[in-house]
């Protein structure tokens, strides 16, 4: 963590070398693991097999100590014998070596890097927070970075790239407290003039569901699942207690001869309470059954790979739980006012008014649509923001460009370019270092004009080709962009954040040093998101420096990109010859991002569908009851001239009325509720009044169809027969 107040910057990563000191250092630390991405390698062969492997990791030997990650093959004690050894995963290994024995087996990168397997570890487990395919040395990035340095830099000094994940296994009963100051003064024994550094920790069991500053992140998620899934169990209740209920009076003759008979107000009650029960426990039954065929439908739409074990006691206790709480919620009321019927009266028929009528009915048909509003409300908002995010404008145009990394194509970029840019299909052609959907990586060695002593701006380089700006429709707020020329590679481009970070008045034309180079900042790039949505743009700084290439980006003309793809293909084998090609359209990668709002909006459609259907069955029993209490009224009425129309106004206006009431209660639940949801969004929609009318609106009418049925039904029937059988 860097700056204070608005210019504070928080990151996940850490310096390189704050790891080891703390275990030498502190009292109390007994050991340190550091992992960061391998960037380096992209393609991996073994005899006539390739793969494109993403998934890489450098890390410390004490990975598979610090953590129960077991090495199952290999020596655990020293799973890196040498900087070009590698530590597989079981999945991995048998892809590249099928049943054979994978150690000592040697797997080439790019066609020009041998490792050498040392270790195979067990696959880890689909909710671990950290995954990885193949795991290197850190002596082999060490060896990557600083081979030629002439600074004396290495891992355990180097306070300038912040690429590592740090992790500090602590002695039981150890004082956090003191801990974030104590790393922060190892820091600035290297480092001194880094005064505005702080450290954040984080529990290791804390990092899947929360930020790195301690705030929810993916808990918000679950939250919101659980509080769906109570009230859908809530709704389930009210709609259980409501039809009892108003179905009591039709037992009323019944409870009365028993109680005639000598039967006790407290073994009427433990009676229908055992009713409720064997209900509960047969509808139990029937769910578990459904949740063991419905899982892999679940998974494939949640993204998951969720598995039930029923052997797992934890699980039978929310299960007993659930039938618990939701047996005392929805069948004690009911059974006390049926256990209360005074004989006498019942068997005269002198309670149905009472019942009919109940104020408590009503209050729970009101609690029941506010949630369907609620969740109708969350739904638009959910769907609006998913929309805003696809549709809002990045600051570059990412239409129709597909990308890949060039490999050994890189070297020969200018000829890549000459042929690429004479097919039908290729409007043009450029290269960066990254990813510009979605590309990370930050230094904070700079220097600038007015740089405060013990300042650190955290930026994100990339290396930029001189058509970069033009290829992406891009805008300049100030000054110029790369031409091309030799004096380039001392120029820089800073995107406004940045300026704004460095507070920059008229920067165009002052001293910049991005790490060992020394140059001029010749330009103001306008804001572009190069990462999700849920986070603000950051600071990003682009540099001139031809043959540090990194990805190919190919704008195609739309209806002729298949053309493109077959000559981006046959540039690819010209200078990766029997590797695969693989690319991706930038569009592709950046919903890519989006998958898991995309899912967990599918979700929360799909159980706020279940949760309203329910609604729509309680209000339906409910209409349906209604309409047979009131077959004499409504025969009187018609006799006397009521109108068809008019009936049905008559049974469903006391609904509506239900409705109306619940969507007053729940907009302003809904809008603060939703408004928290957004809150993890830094670019996110405005809530309007329109949501609101559209959810009630859609209430209403979803209450006025469900109830049209009955109230139609009754109100078309016959109403001499009506009166005959009452």
């Amino acid at each position: 963590m860097v700056g204070t107040g608005s210019s504070r910057q928080l990151w996940t990563s850490t310096a390189s070398a704050i790891g080891v000191p703390a275990k030498k250092n502190i009292p109390g630390v007994k050991d340190e693991v550091r992992i960061s991405y391998n960037g380096y390698y992209g393609l991996y062969k073994y005899a006539d097999k390739i793969f494109t492997e993403q998934n890489n990791f450098f890390t410390d030997p004490s990975f598979f100590s610090v953590f129960d990650f077991k090495i199952i093959k290999g020596n655990a004690a020293n799973p890196f014998p040498e900087y070009n050894s590698v530590v597989l995963t079981e999945t991995t290994a048998k892809k590249y070596f099928g049943n054979e024995n994978a150690i000592g087996k040697v797997i080439t990168a790019d066609d020009k890097f041998n490792f050498k397997v040392s270790g195979i570890i067990k696959d880890f487990p689909k909710n671990s927070s950290i995954q990885g395919n193949m795991f290197f040395s850190m002596n082999l990035l060490e060896k990557n970075m600083y081979t030629g340095n002439t600074e004396g830099r290495n891992l355990s000094n180097d306070f300038i790239q912040y690429n590592y994940n740090t992790y500090l296994l602590l002695e039981p009963g150890f004082s956090l407290s003191s801990l974030p100051n104590k790393l922060r003064q190892l820091h600035l024994a290297v480092k001194a003039d880094d005064t505005d550094i702080g450290y954040v920790l984080l529990p290791l069991e804390k990092i899947h569901l929360y930020r790195a500053d301690g705030s929810d992140g993916g808990l918000a998620t679950v939250r919101m699942f659980i509080i769906i899934a109570i009230l859908i169990l809530v709704i389930a209740c009210i709609n259980y207690v409501n039809l009892s209920t108003a179905r009591s009076m039709l037992r009323a003759k019944e409870v009365s001869l028993r109680k005639i008979v000598g039967a006790a107000r407290l073994q009427l009650f433990m009676q229908f309470i055992i009713e409720t029960a064997l209900l509960f426990v047969f509808a139990t039954v029937i769910a578990l059954i459904l949740v063991y065929i419905l899982m892999p439908l679940f998974n494939q739409v949640s993204g998951k790979e969720l598995v039930v074990n029923f052997t797992d006691y934890h699980i039978w206790q929310v299960i007993l739980l659930t039938i618990l709480g939701t047996l005392i919620i929805s069948s004690i009321y009911p059974a006390l006012l049926l256990s209360s019927f005074e004989p006498l009266k019942a068997l005269k028929g002198k309670i149905s008014a009472k019942i009919s009528d109940a104020l408590f009915r009503k209050v729970l048909v009101v609690i029941q649509f506010a949630f369907s509003v609620i969740l109708i409300t969350g739904t638009i908002i959910i769907g609006n923001q998913l929309s805003y995010i696809r549709s809002k404008q990045l600051g570059y145009d990412k239409d129709h460009v597909l990308s890949f990394n060039m490999i050994n194509m890189s070297q020969h970029f200018d000829a890549v370019k000459a042929d690429l840019m004479k097919q039908p299909g290729i409007s043009n052609v450029t290269y960066a270092s990254m990813n510009i959907v979605n590309y990370g990586g930050e230094t904070g060695n700079n220097s600038w004009d007015g740089k405060l002593p013990g300042e650190t701006l955290m930026l994100s380089p990339m290396n930029v080709d001189k058509d970069f700006l033009s290829f992406f429709k891009m805008q300049m707020v100030q000054g110029n962009f790369f031409t091309g020329s030799v004096a380039d590679s001392t120029h820089f481009i800073l995107n406004e954040t940045a300026v704004k970070a460095a507070r920059l008045k008229d920067p165009v034309g002052k001293k910049f040093r991005l790490q060992q180079t020394e140059g001029t900042i010749i330009g103001v790039v306008k804001d572009f998101h190069f990462t999700s949505m849920r986070q603000k743009i950051q600071p990003a700084i682009f540099y001139y420096r031809p043959g540090d290439y990194g990805q190919l980006y190919i704008k195609t003309t739309g209806k002729d990109a298949p053309k493109a793809i077959a000559a981006a293909e046959k540039e690819w084998k010209k200078y990766n010859a029997g590797f695969p090609f693989d690319y991706a359209f930038l569009d592709d990668t950046y919903n890519s991002m989006y998958k898991v709002e995309e899912r967990t909006g599918l979700l929360f459609n799909i159980f706020s569908a279940i949760a309203i259907f329910i609604s729509c069955l309680g209000l339906f029993g409910l209409a349906a009851y209604t309409a047979q209490i009131r077959t004499r009224e409504i025969g009187v009425r018609k006799v006397l001239g009521a109108s068809v129309t008019g009936i049905i106004q008559l049974l469903a206006v006391d609904f509506v009325k239900l409705v109306i009431i619940a969507i007053i209660i729940a907009v302003p639940v809904s809008w603060y509720v939703m408004n928290k949801w957004l809150h993890d969004f830094a670019y996110k929609i405005n809530i309007g009044w329109t949501v609101f009318v559209i959810a009630g609106f859609i209430a209403i009418l979803i209450a006025v169809l469900t109830i049209s049925f009955q109230s139609i039904k009754a109100a078309i029937a016959n109403p001499v027969k009506s009166l005959r059988t009452e």
